[in-house]
């Protein structure tokens, strides 16, 4: 029961541990890109999780005492709370280090080069549409990849909710002008008049 809470490495090395990591796999994930963070196919998400293990040891070092163990997380808390704070205020930095998104289709045209640089295949990125309740490229009006990996798609139509929404728009405020109309003709006055 005592080795579970005993640290065998200072405390300030298990503060410096995560951190270092952090810095080093948010570098890292810049420069592979934002593919790894939209898990697009089994072998990246064998990555991310083969990462997490592989780097598991450089956070806890020697170590496996619920001490240390929470020493760890408090230190990647920390730091990514840091790190969300400095680049909330510096929008500046929140580019250079996030990047800026992809855009990948144009007026139902595939960019080449964008998804090239990406590493996106036109099978995956036709999974990505249909996922969106897109036929094909062809209805896309604009399909862009964020920095945060996710997919941001619009469609040359507006969807069959807008259209319904804007339909019910438009027969409301005809009834409000005939009741109008009909309240002038009785001079019955309108309620809250």
């Amino acid at each position: 029961m005592q080795h579970m809470f005993q640290l065998p490495l200072p405390v300030l090395e298990k503060l410096a541990r995560p951190v270092v990591v952090y810095l080093v796999l948010v570098v890292l994930l810049r420069i592979f890109g934002k593919r790894e963070l939209a898990q697009l196919n089994p072998f990246d998400l064998v990555v991310l999780l083969s990462l997490s293990n592989t780097v598991q040891n450089a956070i806890i070092g020697d170590d496996n005492s619920v001490t240390g163990g929470i020493i760890g997380a408090f230190g990647l808390l920390a730091i990514n709370w840091i790190v969300v704070r400095i680049l909330f205020r510096s929008g500046r930095l929140t580019r250079m280090l996030e990047g800026r998104s992809a855009v990948l289709i144009r007026n139902g045209q595939l960019d080449a080069k964008a998804i090239n640089r990406e590493a996106l295949t036109r099978e995956e990125l036709l999974s990505v549409i249909h996922r969106q309740g897109f036929e094909g490229f062809h209805q896309v009006r604009c399909c862009e990849l964020e920095p945060n990996g996710t997919f941001y798609v619009e469609a040359f139509e507006p969807s069959v909710d807008d259209k319904r929404h804007t339909e019910l728009i438009a027969r409301l405020e005809s009834l409000t002008r005939e009741v109008a109309a009909l309240h002038l003709r009785t001079g019955t006055p309108l309620e809250g008049q």
